[in-house]
């Protein structure tokens, strides 16, 4: 019992983390504000001292979801517009996808017209009478662009140039910008992925504008920009490391979902606004004018206006940290083999096999086997994309229409999942064990330290099932019907992309989850250049005999994917050893802040 002329307890500062998020010195933060305090995930514990489960005070409650995750401790008396949350970034996000999935089309069609133009103004120096003219205005390109195969030829390779471009310095860039935004926040960096998607935007409205002066090759200067700038690539790594910064990790897959949800809705929506406007008479440039203010938007808001999810504390902890890092290679001096791993651009992905205190076998087999799982759907799903629009024009004679129907259809129910049933099945499994736990005790015991759980675990497993059974009906559809079916099945798999890169993040200390990601970043940005090129060709050499083999391969590597998600462990994390390995029932009940909750509180 505590009365208010005696001394409080000393502060317990033993290792807390294996019962509770951040709940370290929790009970004085409550006593400070004369709350209940909160030992569990999502919801209170205690009203007013009492046990009916009454709800926090509306004027508490936003501190009492921060006091849920030590991410946010240092944010919890900051008024609402200067808190970190992920729903300053899901609206911004959402146009910032939209403008990615709008420009896809008409970027192909743009070019196809300045090559075009160039293509025959080179044929006009031989012949005079010859006068090429850019016909943007359809949206489509002329007919003696579309129908030319040598033009169709130099738009393929100039295309694929661009994109090897993009994908390789992003694949470069992307580890190095996530350890940045672990040092230096995420909002300045967040800012710089989006500026090379500005640069780029700017260089082809000059070159649509001034085809004579800015020759459509500078696209190429344009992609490298964006590649340095991380892409798209790095953009969403460091967003999603901003929903790690200020989510419980046991909300992260859903948040990350969240995330997903607008990527897929602007590849859906995007395509269907362009096509909107060019029905009612804009021109293709208008396209990218829309994309440049979007990008312009995006960049004020985010620098401007969405509060920094990592305080100054955090950054200088991680600041230090690498410091030491650069220090030790410095006393043993800057060898050639330091020489190698520097310029070794795979380097980064030795976070995913970490040694040293607090490490276990069991933790790297979780990393590289989460990373290698994460990356095969994601490259699947890279891969898939060209070749569906080419088998099911092939198989089922499906017009442009047909396959913009089916797309958008399959995305909306990959949003569905993404933004209902995901949320829906985290809140249902893990609020009903609290709420158990609440009517039978009174208390809700703290969640699981870190780590993948098993609620995660089967997340990945069912959701990976779903895309096996999806790609298998792809193969085996005889109709246009049952491969819409399929597609519907694939589609509802898509839940496990999220999960995956939010258990990924429960496995490090907070101030390594930006590196983590930008090295997850650099696995995609090599498949989006590696599982095309691989695909395409699979296709492009069996489309003549047995055209489903591409989607045959396709569901082995799910398959795969499959098989190693069975041997990811639960509960395996980095243990932060700088806190004392003192566990919690070595220590004096009396002592311990999260014991005596009702005696501190209610003072019986």
């Amino acid at each position: 019992m505590t009365h208010e002329n005696e001394s409080p307890p000393p502060e317990y500062d033993g290792d807390t983390s294996r019962r509770t998020w951040g709940a370290e010195r929790s009970l004085s933060r409550s006593l400070k504000k004369d709350g209940p305090l909160i030992a569990g995930e999502a919801s209170p514990l205690l009203g007013s001292g009492s046990r009916d489960g009454d709800e926090f005070p509306p004027e508490n409650r936003r501190d009492e979801e921060q006091a849920e995750w030590e991410g946010m401790v240092d944010f919890q008396h900051l008024p609402w517009w200067r808190t970190p949350s992920i729903y300053w970034l899901v609206p911004s996000f959402f146009l910032y996808a939209l403008a990615f999935g709008g420009i896809i089309v008409p970027k192909i069609n743009l070019i196809l017209e300045l090559i075009c133009w160039e293509y025959y103004l080179e044929l006009s120096k031989g012949d005079p009478a010859m006068n090429p003219t850019l016909l943007f205005g359809d949206g489509g390109g002329s007919e003696q662009c579309r129908h030319n195969p040598d033009i169709q030829a130099i738009v393929t390779k100039f295309t694929l140039l661009l994109t090897v471009i993009i994908g390789a310095l992003s694949a470069v860039m992307s580890p190095k910008i996530g350890a940045l935004s672990d040092r230096n926040g995420r909002v300045k960096l967040l800012v710089i992925t989006s500026l090379g998607g500005f640069m780029t935007e700017v260089i082809t409205i000059l070159a649509y504008k001034y085809p004579e002066a800015v020759n459509y090759k500078w696209l190429l200067a344009g992609a490298i920009f964006e590649g340095f700038c991380g892409s798209f690539t790095a953009g969403f790594a460091v967003t999603h490391a901003y929903a790690a910064d200020c989510t419980a990790p046991p909300k992260r897959s859903v948040a990350f979902g969240y995330f997903h949800a607008c990527l897929f809705s602007g590849i859906a929506l995007g395509p269907m606004a362009v096509a909107a406007i060019l029905r009612s008479g804009g021109t293709l440039i208008m396209v990218f004018y829309i994309a440049l203010g979007i990008h312009t938007f995006f960049m004020l808001f985010v620098l401007f206006v969405v509060p920094e999810s990592l305080s100054k504390k955090r950054q200088e902890i991680a600041q230090e940290k690498y410091r030491a890092g650069r220090g030790s290679d410095a006393a043993d001096g800057y060898t050639w083999k330091w020489a190698l791993k520097s310029a070794n651009i795979l380097s980064p992905l030795t976070i995913l096999w970490p040694t040293g205190p607090g490490t276990s076998s069991r933790l790297r087999a979780n990393l590289i086997l989460l990373s290698i799982v994460d990356t095969t759907i994601f490259g699947v799903a890279m891969g898939a994309l060209n070749v569906l629009v080419l088998y099911t024009g092939y198989a089922f004679d499906w017009k442009t229409e047909d396959t913009s129907v089916f797309i958008s259809e399959v995305n909306v129910i990959r949003v569905f999942g993404l933004l209902v049933i995901l949320p829906s099945l985290n809140y249902l499994v893990r609020r009903r064990r609290q709420y158990t736990q609440r009517r039978d005790s009174g208390f809700v015991s703290a969640d699981p330290t870190s780590g993948s759980d098993l609620f995660d675990l089967s997340i990945i497993r069912v959701a990976i099932f779903l895309e096996v059974a999806g790609y298998f009906g792809y193969a085996t559809a005889t109709t246009g019907q049952m491969f819409v079916a399929s597609g519907v099945l694939a589609a509802l798999g898509g839940i496990a992309s999220p999960t995956l890169q939010a258990s990924l993040t429960k496995h490090v200390p907070q101030d390594q989850i930006g590196q983590l990601l930008g090295a997850t970043g650099l696995l995609h940005a090599l498949a989006r250049i590696i599982a095309p090129t691989i695909f395409g060709l699979i296709y492009a050499k069996t489309v003549a005999t047995v055209p489903s083999t591409v989607f045959i391969v396709l569901t082995s590597f799910f398959v795969v994917a499959f098989f190693f998600s069975w041997f990811i462990r639960p509960h395996v994390y980095i243990e932060d050893q700088s806190t004392s390995t003192t566990t919690p029932e070595t220590v004096n009940p009396v002592y311990d802040p999260d014991v005596l909750v009702d005696e501190e509180i209610t003072g019986n």
